[in-house]
C-alpha cells in the first residue's frame, strides 16, 4: 500500500511539473474551475449593474435587502437539488410555498385569534401555524410524489398542474386580500430592523463560522491522511482557510454597515430612553434572521445528502434508477 501511494504521489508531482503556474495553483488548491467561472461571471454582472445604476447596486443596503429576498429562494433550491438529482423536476414549488404561507397566515391571523380566541403574543400562535404549514407542505409533496412514483405520471405534467392548482388555491383562500395582523415571530422571519441579530451577534456568528471552516479543513486533511489519500500542500490549506474566513467576515461587515432607518432609530431610542447624539445614532442591522435560516437549512440538507442513507439513495437513483432498484432500493418510496 505504501509503495503504491508513493508511486501515485510521484506521478502526480511529475504531471504537476508540466502544468503552468495557474494550473499548478488550481491543482494544489483543488478549486473547481467551473465554480470559479460562475463566481467570476457573477462578479462581472454585479460590477456592470453597479456602474449602470450609478453606484447603487453594490451598497450595504442593497446587498442586505437582496440577501433577505433571496433567502426563501435559497431554501427552496436546497430541496430542488434532490428533485433534480433524481432526474425529476418540480414546477410547482413556488405555488406550494405560496399556498403554505397563506395557510399559515390565515391560521395565525384569523383562525387562532378570531375563532379559537388566542391573543397576539401567545407563544402557541407561531408554533401551531408553523406546524400547520409543515403538515400541509408534507401532504402536498406526498400527494404529488404518489402520482409520480406509483401512477407513473411524468413529474413535469404533475407539477405543472400543481403550479396552477396551488396558485389558484392560494388566491381562493383569501381572494387576494391582505392577511393581518401577524405575530411578532413571523415578522422576525421576514427580516427588517427587528428581524436581524445586530452587529455584535453577527460578529460572533462570523467568528464561529470561520472556526467551523478551519475545523472542516483540518478534519478533511486528517481523513485524507487516515486513508492514504493525496494531501493538499499546507500553503494551499492555509490559503483556502484565509479565503473562506475573508468571505465570511466580509459578508458580516457588509451586513453591519447597513444602519437602521432614522425613524426606527428614533422610535427605538425613545422606548429605551437613549439620548440621540448630534450626528445621529448608528445601529447596524447585522445578519438577517431569514439568511441564518437559509444557511441552517443548507447545512442540514448537505448533511442529509452526504451522511445519510436517504441521501445516498437519492444519488444512486439519479445515477441509474434500474441499478438502484436491483440493489434493493425502494425507488418509488424515495421518490
Amino acid at each position: 500500500m505504501t509503495d503504491t501511494t508513493s508511486s501515485t504521489v510521484a506521478a502526480d508531482r511529475a504531471r504537476a511539473a508540466e502544468l503552468s503556474a495557474a494550473g499548478r495553483f488550481l491543482k494544489a488548491t483543488e478549486l473547481d474551475t467551473r465554480m470559479l467561472g460562475m463566481v467570476g461571471a457573477l462578479l462581472v454582472i454585479w460590477i456592470g449593474i453597479h456602474v449602470l445604476s450609478g453606484g447603487l447596486f453594490l451598497t450595504p443596503r442593497n446587498l442586505w435587502n437582496l440577501s433577505v429576498q433571496t433567502s426563501s429562494v435559497a431554501i427552496m433550491a436546497t430541496g430542488m437539488v434532490l428533485v433534480i438529482v433524481m432526474r425529476n423536476i418540480d414546477l410547482s414549488v413556488g405555488s406550494v410555498e405560496g399556498v403554505v404561507g397563506m395557510i399559515m397566515g390565515v391560521a395565525q391571523a384569523e383562525f387562532l385569534i378570531r375563532v379559537i380566541g388566542f391573543q397576539l403574543g401567545n407563544p402557541w400562535l407561531w408554533i401551531i401555524a408553523l406546524a400547520a404549514g409543515v403538515v400541509l407542505g408534507l401532504a402536498i409533496g406526498a400527494f404529488q410524489g404518489f402520482i409520480i412514483a406509483y401512477m407513473e405520471v411524468p413529474a413535469f405534467i404533475v407539477t405543472l398542474g400543481g403550479l396552477l392548482v396551488w396558485r389558484g388555491m392560494a388566491w381562493m383562500i383569501t381572494s387576494g386580500r391582505t392577511v393581518a395582523p401577524l405575530d411578532a415571530t413571523f415578522q422576525l422571519m421576514g427580516g427588517g430592523p427587528r428581524g436581524s441579530i445586530g452587529a455584535t451577534a453577527s460578529w460572533v456568528v462570523g467568528v464561529v463560522a470561520c472556526a467551523a471552516a478551519a475545523f472542516a479543513l483540518l478534519n478533511g486533511r486528517s481523513q485524507r491522511k487516515r486513508f492514504n489519500f493525496p494531501l493538499r500542500p499546507v500553503w494551499a490549506e492555509i490559503f483556502l482557510g484565509i479565503v473562506a474566513c475573508a468571505a465570511i467576515l466580509g459578508a458580516v461587515w457588509v451586513a453591519n454597515s447597513y444602519p437602521w432607518p432614522v425613524g426606527i432609530v428614533r422610535q427605538y431610542a425613545e422606548q429605551k430612553g437613549i439620548a440621540i447624539p448630534e450626528g445621529g445614532l448608528f445601529i447596524a442591522h447585522g445578519i438577517a434572521i431569514p439568511v441564518l435560516m437559509a444557511v441552517a437549512v443548507g447545512i442540514v440538507m448537505t448533511f442529509i445528502t452526504r451522511r445519510t442513507r436517504f441521501g445516498r439513495y437519492v444519488f444512486a437513483i439519479g445515477g441509474n434508477p434500474e441499478a438502484a432498484s436491483l440493489a434493493g432500493i425502494n425507488t418509488r418510496w424515495v421518490t
